[in-house]
């Protein structure tokens, strides 16, 4: 059943007026009566649009600064009376309340008064009352009411105005009444939100209204939605929209580039870096980055934190990748590289990350502070009878940057600000460590003079074994096991240095 009704009466209050104009001129021209307050009320009046004032409807004014105005009977009972049911329409005309058909309201900017780090009392004042309990009561009697509670909305309005003379569909009112419903969740959301930064309730509320609807999953069969304003974060040069591995893949490569200040290059192949290096001109630590493992590279996420010249960009185009990202490029570098088809440029935008991580889980959700912490040389503690030098404890503290970011269980070996090798996500540590041995030798990399950074401590004394066989200078792991004195003394033996940082990075 389309159950059509005729829009006679309409309640207008609105904070942005943009567009309103057409919304109101077609109103007009159906011989719709408008009600109206405050500066929506002038705005209508300026048009040269007959318009009735809610304190006319309620014979009640405006009070306490405008913080009542439409919360009253004569308002709420238009909207949500229902048609056709005998005793609500009795009600309604022994009160002398009209029937209001469409309702266009909107909300008070509280989130952008809370990004505009405004006082506490300018905050609260931005919570909206009326507006909100409107749109509610308007998205509640869908049945007989059109609610439109957004600006981007109205071109909508404005074509069933036109096209339809301003009769509307039991569908039409459906969805209207689905899109309110959103925006006032999202904006208790907000609230809470603002409010549960100190001493917080154990909830978890989270409410993103942009969205970009990705090809697929993690695989073909899997369908897959990024919540999000991508195009806040990244400005696309070039190439195909992001996929979800890709997204998954610059999430990791984003949090690796952050750790350093120096011009560096890292490529990342499912979330680890297979290369990375810091060097004095970003030519030079792309070509050290790629040196690291040329294979893995191929197909995968390259990110820079300076800008990409012309020679660099021609040294890249090289090879094949799938994302491509820095702060900026020359003209001459974009040239070079949208001269390769399926490779995605991206610059990145200077935007506020979350300091808070999270996913589903079981049959909930899980939540974690954001791992913030590096251990530089200030925070490494010497246990052995050889100290690191001057070089060897720059290049721990490289190398930490790098096992931070890296699937446990990991071993990362590392020399002059470059990644030599690492062992990833394996099972044990010391298959980890076999793994970033083997992976060095593959590549010709002579780990002698090189340090070792581990994510968690050592269990055992083998992987310190191991590592000063292959020419391990200096060794850096969080330290807690209660077998720290058995690879202390190893080191000892061996005569290598070793270092405890007491901060340990799984990452899983």
């Amino acid at each position: 059943m389309s159950h059509p009704v005729q829009i006679k009466n309409a309640l207008i209050s609105v904070y942005y007026k943009d567009n309103l104009e057409p919304i109101i001129h077609e109103l007009n021209r159906l011989g719709v009566t408008i009600y109206s307050t405050g500066g929506t009320e002038t705005f209508i009046r300026n048009l040269g649009v007959n318009v009735v004032a809610v304190e006319d409807l309620t014979s009640y004014p405006s009070i306490l600064g405008g913080r009542v105005k439409t919360l009253h009977p004569k308002v709420f009972g238009g909207i949500l009376a229902r048609r056709n049911f005998d005793g609500d329409e009795q009600q309604l005309a022994q009160f002398e309340i009209p029937e209001i058909d469409l309702v266009i309201v909107d909300l008070y900017p509280f989130e952008e008064t809370v990004r505009s780090n405004a006082e506490e009392d300018d905050i609260i004042e931005k919570i909206d009352i009326g507006g909100i309990s409107l749109i509610r009561a308007g998205a509640k009697n869908f049945k007989d009411v059109v609610i439109v509670a957004s600006k981007s909305d109205y071109s909508e309005l404005e074509n069933i105005l036109k096209t339809q003379n301003g009769e509307t569909t039991i569908d039409q009112r459906r969805a209207f009444a689905h899109k309110a419903f959103n925006i006032t969740s999202h904006y208790d959301t907000a609230i809470f939100k603002y409010f549960n930064q100190e001493e917080p309730l154990p909830v978890f509320k989270e409410s993103i209204q942009t969205s970009q609807v990705l090809r697929y999953g993690e695989n073909p069969h899997q369908g897959g939605v990024f919540y999000g304003d991508l195009e806040a974060m990244f400005t696309k040069l070039h190439g195909k929209e992001l996929s979800y591995n890709n997204l998954v893949d610059v999430d990791a490569a984003v949090a690796l580039i952050d750790e350093f200040t120096e011009p560096t290059i890292a490529i990342l192949k499912h979330t680890n870096a297979c290369g990375i290096a810091s060097r004095n001109h970003i030519k030079e630590a792309w070509i050290d980055a790629l040196a690291c493992d040329p294979v893995s590279a191929f197909g995968g996420v390259i990110i820079a934190n300076d800008e990409i010249d012309a020679e660099t960009a021609t040294e890249i185009s090289k090879i094949f990748y799938e994302v491509l990202i820095a702060p900026a490029y020359t003209d001459e570098a974009i040239a070079i590289l949208k001269e390769k088809k399926n490779r995605i440029i991206l610059i990145r935008q200077v935007v506020e990350l979350p300091v808070k991580l999270f996913k589903t889980l079981l049959n909930g959700v899980i939540e974690q502070d954001k791992d913030a912490v590096i251990e530089g040389a200030d925070q490494m503690k010497a246990v052995t009878k050889r100290t690191p030098t001057e070089h060897e404890l720059r290049d721990l503290y490289f190398a930490n940057k790098v096992v931070k970011h890296t699937k446990s269980n990991t071993i990362v070996f590392a020399k002059n600000n470059q990644l030599m090798s690492s062992g990833v996500g394996q099972t044990s540590r010391v298959d980890s460590l076999r793994q970033a041995i083997i992976k060095a030798e593959s590549f010709g990399f002579d780990l002698k003079g090189s340090v070792m950074a581990s994510d968690a401590f050592f269990p055992f004394p083998d992987c310190v074994e191991l590592a000063a066989e292959a020419g391990i200078l200096a060794v850096l792991q969080p330290g807690g096991s209660i077998n720290d004195q058995k690879s202390i003394d190893m080191c000892d033996l061996k005569n290598i240095s070793m270092v405890t940082t007491g901060v340990r990075h799984f990452k899983h």
